[in-house]
């Protein structure tokens, strides 16, 4: 019994007693993305090449395919929209890609129901060469309010010596002071351990370099990028630092790109809702196929992402490419998901215990991803997973 009741509190424990001694006093939330952020972001598959059409042809897809129900709301416009500062220093867009401006493509995006975003940088210019935000911070985020933005993604690029608190706070600062609720989403990339002290100051920050479309094979042309199942293993121990309000984000979706098999696509979305992470689509919504539809629309395992307990996941056990994730949800259930991160089949056992459930627990067993209950089963579950693929289980005593 001594030994269950240590792994229920080792399962269940919030921030782990070394770290509190090094998290700073939080600063007061700002009372958005309680659950993580769902939408879709331009950069993964348009990059630089955004404009106006797009993104209207994009938010008129949200909705038509079923993706603004199934909880993607904001619509997100990253990096190279930007024009020049007119003759008072405010942020224009770019007059060619957005001749309508973006005041009139913000109430096009909420026309539909959904939420407007939009990118800028903590440094002198943007990733893409654009005019960045230092300097400028309130008066950019003061036009952002003007042109009824609801979300920024906040970059870091050319940023040099800048402190990445001093950085972030005053953007947040701004964005309060314009008295619109945006969403401030910290793209530092995890340089200064933002999960240490960004609790009140973002609602979501960056924990490594951008994702690359790819389960497994690095980048050759560019170190900072990461395939899936490197971002997996650097976003395994920060399970202590996510929750209500502020989350670990290990980017944007890939799913539907075409640099991976659907069942690496099924693990990449499964994983990320297991982390807890920001939904972010990263696709041609347009020109999805089928089973990208499918992926994006599970509504099973984007309960588990939504889950208002807002754990993260925690790696339970791990055998050479064979894993268990788990998260405990509001219910009293068990998310789980088994990985074979291997290049051949494997069965992948389970164990009530690694839950923090006792033994002797009889549990009934549902497969998300199939939506076929499974039974009830006494001590643990064991099922085959293909390589390069995750079981999604929900475990409920």
């Amino acid at each position: 019994m001594l030994r269950i009741l240590a792994m229920v509190l080792a399962f269940l424990v919030a921030v782990p007693a070394a770290a509190q001694d090094k998290l700073p006093p939080p600063r007061a939330a700002n009372g958005l993305a309680l659950t993580p952020p769902m939408g879709w972001n331009s950069w993964n598959k348009f990059a630089c090449n955004v404009d106006e059409a797009l993104i209207r042809r994009t938010a008129d897809s949200i909705v038509s395919s079923g993706m603004r129900d199934a909880g993607y709301t904001y619509v997100v416009i990253d990096d190279c929209w930007h024009g020049q500062r007119d003759a008072h220093g405010d942020i224009q867009p770019d007059p060619k890609r957005f001749p309508s401006g973006m005041k009139a493509l913000g109430d096009y995006i909420h026309s539909k129901g959904l939420k407007f975003g939009i990118y800028s940088d903590a440094g002198a210019h943007t990733c893409g060469g654009r005019p960045g935000s230092q300097g400028h911070e309130y008066q950019d985020a003061a036009q952002y309010a003007a042109w009824g933005v609801d979300y920024l993604k906040y970059d870091w690029c050319e940023t040099f010596t800048r402190d990445a608190r001093e950085a972030y706070t005053t953007m947040s600062d701004a964005l309060r002071a314009t008295g619109r609720p945006i969403v401030l989403s910290m793209c530092e990339w995890g340089h200064s351990k933002p999960w240490l002290w960004a609790q009140g100051t973002g609602n979501l920050w960056r924990t490594t370099g951008d994702i690359w479309d790819s389960w497994d094979r690095n980048d050759p042309a560019h170190s900072w990028a990461h395939p899936v199942t490197d971002i997996l293993d650097r976003n395994a121990d920060l399970h202590p630092y996510a929750g209500p309000g502020g989350w670990n984000d290990p980017d944007m979706l890939e799913v539907g790109n075409g640099g991976m098999s659907d069942d690496e696509y099924r693990a990449h979305f499964a994983l990320w809702a297991m982390l807890a992470a920001p939904l972010m689509a990263g696709n041609d919504i347009a020109g999805m196929s089928p089973a990208t539809h499918a992926i994006l629309t599970n509504a099973e395992i984007i309960a588990i992402d939504q889950d208002p307990l807002g754990r993260q996941a925690r790696r339970v056990w791990k055998q050479g490419d064979l894993e268990i994730w788990a998260r405990p949800l509001a219910d009293g259930s068990r998310a789980v998901a088994l990985l074979n991160r291997g290049p051949a089949p494997a069965s992948i056992r389970v164990d009530w215990l690694q839950l923090a459930y006792p033994a002797a627990t009889r549990a009934s067993v549902r497969d998300l991803w199939a939506h076929r209950d499974l039974g009830r089963m006494t001590g643990g579950y064991e099922t085959q997973v293909r390589s390069h693929a995750a079981v999604v289980l929900k475990v409920m005593p």
